[in-house]
């Protein structure tokens, strides 16, 4: 068994992320190392998404593309995990007959049985209840910051959304395993984690809510830097923003997903808010912690989604001013309640809609980044970029670019010295 080869390709979310450091832990424990090309492997693991149908379509090709490495090699497995897995089970395997095993989100486990022995079912698609109590271990991409998962799954069953039907329902992990695996990461060296779930506000263990969770992992020695993703509005608590505002090690950044400017849309995407609502919690967020950044989710071209509700989201941008966004045009998922929706929109006015959308963006987050030019932020080094030179980022989660030699997982004050859209750069005092 030593030496023998697995390839991983992952799409989507950094749940997916997270979850193939985890798949490839459970490997790695088997005896197996990491190859870059699928032509290498004993295993070819497609760890997919089904968010969006753009990220399906990427799967398929990639699946069609290794069918002839079967032909060749008869011994090789190839294993379908993620949440095209979860959602097309047996479905897959009509499409593909060459796949060995559809793993679903809460049966990584199953994958020590799979590397030692030929099982003889091929689907494990069942929810896993315990799923939050099952501990995995993980080889993690990065030195110096690690995912969390404190929750899994989704109650939340926003319109366009899959995630609910793909992960299950919402189950927290017990907080003493996520402190002890913090710890664990401290003691690896580790400077920064960021706590993972679909809606990390949700989190409840006991008497133990999100903003307790964050200010016990607040007191852990050796930890600099507390991120979290991603955090559902209407779930954002006066006591959480406090929280954040208290705990000095908690990142002065926030992602939280607006999605639609008009109320009409974001009553018929279910998500429980009013834009009013929205944009007094973001004046709350700004007003207690003055130095905050956040981003957010846009899509447009939603079912019924007019001239005037997109005005909203343009008037939305503009208003809130965003460090940054990601927008995507509406993408149609079976099953989902907006697919039952009257009023769709064609694909040409998405497409501009985009277009604006992003543009506005654009300039909203190249001036707000212009402002930093002068100022000295704290940076913390992750590594080099393609070109070679040293990338941190700073507590607000903005990517610097230094051109001398530091050490990674260091913390070091920089001069910001230019502003790019995407980037800034800087000078270390």
């Amino acid at each position: 068994m030593q030496g023998r080869a697995v390839y991983i390709k992952t799409f989507g979310c950094q749940m997916n992320e997270h979850d193939s450091e985890r798949m490839l832990g459970i490997l790695e424990s088997k005896g197996f190392i990491e190859v870059d090309e699928p032509k290498h492997a004993d295993i070819i693991i497609f760890n997919t998404c089904a968010i969006r149908e753009k990220a399906e379509q990427k799967f398929m090709s990639s699946l069609g593309r290794v069918k002839y490495l079967k032909k060749k090699n008869p011994e090789l497995k190839i294993i379908i995990s993620g949440c095209i897995a979860q959602l097309q089970s047996e479905h897959l395997l009509n499409k593909a007959p060459y796949i060995n095993y559809i793993i679903g989100p809460d049966n990584l486990h199953i994958l020590a049985n799979i590397a030692e022995n030929e099982l003889p079912q091929k689907v494990f698609t069942h929810e896993n209840t315990d799923m939050a109590n099952i501990e995995l271990p993980a080889v993690r991409k990065t030195l110096v910051k690690a995912w969390v998962n404190i929750i899994y799954g989704c109650n939340n069953y926003c319109a366009y959304c899959i995630v609910p039907y793909t992960r299950g329902r919402e189950r927290s992990r017990p907080m003493e395993r996520i402190i002890e695996e913090v710890k664990a990461l401290v003691e690896q060296g580790y400077k920064e984690i960021t706590l993972l779930g679909q809606n990390v506000n949700s989190y409840k263990d006991k008497e133990v809510d999100f903003p307790a969770l964050l200010e016990e992992v607040n007191k852990i020695e050796g930890i600099e830097r507390i991120r979290f993703v991603t955090s559902h509005p209407k779930d954002l608590s006066q006591r959480l923003i406090k929280t954040m505002k208290d705990c000095n090690k908690v990142c002065e950044h926030i992602h939280l997903p607006l999605q639609a400017g008009s109320n009409k849309i974001l009553k018929l995407m279910n998500r429980k808010y009013t834009y009013e609502e929205y944009f007094e919690k973001v004046n709350l967020l700004r007003e207690s912690i003055p130095d905050i950044s956040i981003t957010s989710d846009i899509i447009v071209g939603f079912p019924q989604e007019t001239d005037k509700d997109f005005e909203k989201t343009l008037n939305a941008l503009i208003e809130i001013q965003f460090d940054g966004i990601f927008a995507f045009k509406f993408s149609m998922r079976p099953g989902t309640t907006a697919a039952n929706l009257d009023g769709h929109i064609s694909n040409d006015i998405k497409t501009k809609r985009l277009s604006t959308i992003l543009n506005i963006q654009d300039e909203i987050t190249e001036r707000k980044n212009k402002s930093l030019e002068g100022t000295i932020q704290e940076v913390l080094i992750e590594g080099k970029d393609e070109d070679g030179l040293i990338i941190g980022r700073t507590k607000t989660n903005k990517i610097v670019k230094i051109s001398s030699e530091l050490q990674r997982g260091k913390v070091f004050k920089v001069k910001i010295t230019k502003a790019n859209r995407h980037t800034l750069e800087g000078n270390v005092l």
